[in-house]
């Protein structure tokens, strides 16, 4: 598959990951960032293991000159679009920050889409456009939406009108929904050091292994769930990674399409601390507090249509993401000084996704 894709925000986590699976089916990358949230390093990390140059545009999506400037010297075949912002939790206190990145922005690229004849794209969404009060589980593509934070509202709104571009202005588009991408690329190079607050549970349970912080935090243990706590379905990045290209290779098909992308599996805060402590051979220590208001009991997905129309299953367990992971700080605290900063890398890596 040669072609030349636009990817936004490729220098985050899971971008970034993406970006190598293009690069794969021997694509020509172009990639735009303002690198506030990123750095630079992770170019050369990419170029270094996908053993190719990679064009890179340092811009911020609201300069508009700049972004019509990248259509008129590239000749896109489609744009992998995974929006801005993207912490739950920030998204409540900051909505107007979130509804005006993700949606009037993403608006913006669209229209030069549009004027450009760039008319393909898969898109970043999220399973917090589900109603988990009306719908059962797992969650199905064809069931109930509704949001309960800003975060999950700018992904539904941008949902729509993806839609309305592939009903009225003959866009072929492809929604992926997912949530908890857990570790990083098998090469052990990619990662970064991302600047916002932590608000995951797994960056939380690896502070915890190397020292950062003394307990782990579980926000409520009174849901409706096995053991009282949240239950989500974690997926590791890689199989979201090839998910992207597949969707990609498949956005013909239909001009609209949505499809899950997780693993069908549900695994709740205290059993993902038990498979952590198994894997390192290490009580972790944690206490219940206060429920977050923007968390959901369960959030497991249907996995039945993304293997009917991608033709794919997970690869990869959530046991062996936690090891690879593992395996990374142990292989980086043969340096004391320089590795614990490495292993602190990769924690921010966590926070960040």
């Amino acid at each position: 598959m040669s072609k030349k894709i636009l990817i936004t925000w490729w220098l985050w986590y899971l971008w970034s990951h993406t970006v190598l699976e293009f690069i794969k089916k021997d694509c020509d990358i172009v990639i735009v960032d303002n690198l506030s949230n990123s750095s630079i390093d992770v170019l050369e990390k990419l170029e270094s293991i996908g053993w190719k140059k990679i064009k890179f545009y340092k811009c911020d999506i609201q300069d508009l000159s700049w972004i019509e400037n990248i259509f008129q010297e590239n000749n896109f075949d489609g744009v992998v679009h995974f929006a801005w912002l993207k912490a739950v939790g920030e998204s409540c206190t900051e909505p107007y920050q979130y509804y005006d990145n993700n949606i009037y922005w993403s608006t913006i690229l669209f229209r030069i889409m549009d004027k450009y004849h760039v008319q393909k794209i898969v898109f970043s969404s999220s399973a917090t456009v589900y109603d988990s009060l009306k719908n059962d589980i797992p969650f199905h593509e064809d069931w109930y939406l509704k949001t309960i934070n800003p975060y999950g509202t700018t992904k539904l709104v941008l949902e729509h009108i993806l839609e309305d571009l592939a009903s009225h202005r003959w866009w072929d588009v492809f929604c992926l929904r997912y949530f908890n991408p857990i570790w990083a690329h098998p090469s052990r190079l990619l990662w970064e050091s991302p600047k916002d607050v932590p608000n995951n549970l797994l960056p939380f349970i690896f502070r915890v292994v190397v020292w950062e912080q003394n307990i782990v935090k579980v926000f409520g243990d009174t849901y409706p769930t096995p053991d009282g706590t949240g239950v989500r379905d974690y997926i590791h990045v890689m199989d979201l990674a090839e998910a992207h290209l597949l969707a990609y290779e498949n956005i013909e098909k239909e001009s609209f399409q949505i499809c899950n992308i997780w693993t069908g599996k549900g695994t709740s805060v205290i059993e993902m601390i038990q498979m952590v402590s198994d894997v390192i051979w290490k009580k972790i220590p944690y206490e219940v507090v206060d429920k977050r208001s923007w968390d959901v009991a369960f959030s497991i997905a249907d996995v039945t249509k993304v293997k009917k129309i991608l033709w794919r299953e997970c690869k990869r367990t959530i046991k062996q993401a936690i090891e690879d992971t593992w395996n990374f700080i142990q292989e980086t605290n043969k340096s004391p000084i320089s590795s614990f900063k490495r292993a602190t890398d990769l924690i921010q890596i966590l926070d960040k996704n």
